[in-house]
């Protein structure tokens, strides 16, 4: 079975029912459907056909709904591109993915005009649920992206699990703010929303000045943040947090770590305890908190049905197999074989397994420094750092030192007036003293991609600047 099949039950079974709020309008199921089906007959005459890579780059909007579900209706591998990429970056994408087409902002008026005359049906392609879906560069920290190639059956899968673990139905109101050009909205938010039928509030981005006014308004009951995001809405005054706590069901955070103290500090004023997960652009979801059972602060929980995970015992890196895992690099067979071991996908992060099965993620294995002979994990010695109140962000990373091999750096975003000593006290009386930053550089912010993830080879230029 293929996406288009499985999107059928919310794009025809429910097409009279509303399914996107969009710019002050709202669109049925049916509507969707008609006007993706018009955009699939403009992309096939501009001469686009199964196997043909389709990139698109543009920031939220209904178009990009519509030609994503164009794109699977033709069987044409979408490739979405980040909205930061500028010019070196996208020179790359198009040489490697080699797009048939390439939809901007300013080709979208002539795309949509030539839309306008087409039928409103399109019929269904013979199309295996390994057939490719999405093309999906990684925004590494070293070298030029790879793209992931996902199969139908890889969204299909992942859209399945998340939708009955975390029993997303058609009742829920979804609010999305994420960019849709990354895995987390689009493989994630996008997938569940046309599997499960639920009504969705689109947004261009996520603007914290008026979060509060939006929840209030659109009174969701599923929203998925990053940590970044979650930070944000605890600006949220108390009386408009209960009310949108008081309409919630579930809150969701992906992307990056989210602080101990942050998931805290939410359930106390909002009320409920975000759901924090793990995945990657190359497997979805992997790993998640339980929606029914204890949401454990740190921890990403529980494989998801269907996926297994080990730990390879000589380094500490979590390893998957799983319907969710993707079938290799984009032309980059060298890539592909480094990638797996013995079938098992090697995620580059380091993991701990509690009895009772919780898994606990303590950074990239890239990010591991050793000194002197012994592993630190920077996630420990960060999150430490996050207590302190004067710390609004804190990232460590290892610096070479001609003694010791590494040495850990600590880059801090302070909080109002912050005093590095005071906090270098407190790291020796709480950590080992091999883990103790023999550095800490104030930067007014932590360079983030747009995810927020924390570029740490960027740290260095940041406290420079």
């Amino acid at each position: 079975m293929n996406l288009r099949q499985i999107f059928d039950l919310s794009l025809v079974k429910r097409r009279d029912q509303p399914g996107l709020e969009w710019g002050g309008s709202v669109y049925t199921f049916g509507e969707l459907d008609a006007r993706s089906n018009r955009i699939a007959h403009a992309l096939r005459a501009r001469g686009l056909t199964q196997g043909d890579r389709l990139c698109v780059y543009l920031a939220n909007r209904i178009e990009f709904i519509d030609l994503f579900l164009a794109a699977i209706k033709l069987g044409a591998i979408f490739v979405p591109v980040n909205i930061l990429y500028r010019e070196r970056e996208l020179s790359h994408i198009r040489a490697d993915a080699e797009p048939k087409l390439f939809v901007t902002e300013a080709e979208l008026p002539a795309l949509i005009a030539e839309a306008e005359s087409q039928p409103d049906t399109l019929e269904s392609l013979p199309l295996e649920g390994d057939a490719p879906a999405a093309l999906v560069y990684t925004s590494g920290t070293t070298g030029t992206s790879k793209g992931a190639i996902l199969t139908h059956n890889n969204f299909s899968a992942n859209a399945m699990n998340l939708t009955g673990c975390w029993q997303i139905t058609d009742r829920d109101r979804f609010l999305l703010a994420l960019p849709l050009f990354h895995v987390h909205a689009l493989g994630n938010g996008v997938h569940c929303w046309l599997v499960s039928g639920c009504r969705m509030r689109l947004l261009e981005r996520f603007e914290h000045q008026t979060a509060a006014a939006v929840f209030l308004d659109f009174k969701p009951t599923l929203f998925f943040g990053v940590p970044t995001v979650y930070v944000r809405l605890l600006e949220t005054a108390l009386d408009a947090a209960r009310e949108i706590g008081a309409r919630m069901r579930l809150f969701v955070s992906g992307s990056a770590p989210l602080p101990a103290h942050v998931l805290e500090e939410f359930r106390e004023k909002f009320g409920h305890t975000i759901l924090e997960r793990y995945g990657m652009t190359e497997t979805l979801m992997n790993i998640s908190n339980p929606y029914a059972g204890a949401r454990r602060p740190g921890s990403v929980g529980m494989p998801l049905p269907g996926v297994s995970v080990r730990i390879d015992e000589s380094t500490g890196e979590l390893l998957l197999k799983g319907p969710n895992v993707f079938t290799g690099y984009w032309k980059r067979e060298d890539a592909t074989r480094e990638a797996f071991v013995d079938g098992w996908f090697k995620t580059g992060d380091i993991a701990t397994r509690s009895a009772d099965g919780y898994y606990t993620l303590h950074g990239r294995r890239s990010d591991l420094i050793i000194s002197g002979g012994f592993n630190i994990y920077p996630r420990e010695i960060e999150e430490f750092l996050m207590e302190q109140p004067e710390v609004a962000e804190a990232a460590v990373v290892g610096e070479p030192d001609r003694v010791r091999g590494e040495i850990p750096i600590a880059y801090l975003a302070p909080r109002g007036i912050c005093d590095c000593s005071v906090l270098e006290a407190r790291c020796r009386e709480k950590l080992a003293s091999f883990k103790i930053p023999r550095r800490f550089e104030l930067v007014e912010t932590l360079p983030r991609n747009a995810l927020g993830k924390v570029q740490k080879h960027l740290l260095a230029r940041a406290s420079q600047s």
